[in-house]
């Protein structure tokens, strides 16, 4: 009849094991934020881009026709991705909200023209770009001037820019951290039985056969804790989600499908590796070596 485990044995057994799981899975939900910040830079950057566009001033005398068929012709492009309207008494009172008095009765008549706010594609807010775009704009019969914030949108890509880079480099470190995070995990797991390792060699079971049920069993924490990550990152998601409406959506399955992919894809190979390097050492020393 095959002996029981002694229970302090069984119980110490366990504590490993959920230690080196709860560990495993603590980094793995690091990993799956790291992958959300980088997929999403861009996203975001290309949020803020497009929220800074043009004010086209339009002719005095333009008609409501006029304007629509100039926002159909604007839309129809392949840079512009939103026009808004806003006519004069529109533009009189938001201004007079904003100056705190009513200067169309103190002038006795509105002085103010009739824009439309253009917002542009990311990818056209570049300087080149847009002086193109202006000389186009200005071609327009209906326009009679084109303004946009020149040197909020020269800061805006200088530090989208400098911003990539860093994010860049911070992401390669923080990688290289979680790696030997979980690798410090796993070894001293395996630490912890060296003497059944060496026990099993003394027996002549090959190295293979040795190395099997640990890695395995790495493996195993490796997908326990990607699958807990996953859960933990999709339940951060769903309740933040209006919080970061237009950056970060619980439907972006592209983004979302990445980073699952990525927290088990991450945590299924370094415990393997991990695993299988840390065995291997223990595995060539020797016996007096060992409480060393």
């Amino acid at each position: 009849m095959k002996k029981k485990r002694p229970t302090k044995l069984r119980r110490r057994l366990l504590r490993s094991y959920l230690t080196a799981t709860i560990s495993i899975t603590l980094i793995l939900f690091l990993v799956g934020l790291m992958s959300l910040l980088v997929q999403n830079a861009g996203r975001l950057s290309d949020y803020v881009r497009e929220h800074v566009g043009f004010t086209l001033v339009l002719q005095d005398n333009v008609k409501d026709v006029e304007v629509l068929r100039l926002q159909k012709m604007l839309s129809a492009t392949p840079y512009v991705k939103s026009t808004e309207y806003i006519n004069k008494e529109d533009a009189a009172v938001s201004l007079a909200n904003d100056l705190g008095e009513d200067f169309v009765d103190f002038l006795g008549f509105n002085p103010l023209f009739s824009s439309l706010d253009v917002k542009l594609y990311a990818s056209y807010m570049e300087q080149d770009s847009l002086l193109v775009l202006e000389k186009n704009f200005l071609e327009y019969p209906q326009v009679q001037e084109v303004y946009y914030q020149r040197d909020l949108v020269r800061v805006i890509n200088n530090n989208v820019r400098k911003i990539t880079i860093f994010l860049m480099v911070f992401a390669f470190l923080l990688l290289f951290i979680f790696t030997a995070l979980i690798n410090n995990t796993i070894r001293i797991s395996i630490y912890s039985q060296r003497f059944v390792l060496n026990t099993m060699k003394l027996v002549g079971a090959t190295r293979p056969f040795i190395r099997r049920p640990f890695v395995l069993k790495s493996i195993t924490y490796g997908l326990i804790g990607g699958l807990i990550a996953n859960l933990t990152i999709l339940l951060l998601i769903y309740s933040y989600q209006k919080d970061f409406q237009g950056i970060l959506d619980i439907r972006q399955l592209d983004t979302v499908g990445l980073t699952f992919l990525v927290v088990l894809g991450f945590g299924v190979l370094i415990s393997g590796l991990s695993t299988y390097f840390a065995v291997n050492k223990f595995l060539k020393l020797k016996f007096e070596e060992l409480y060393y």
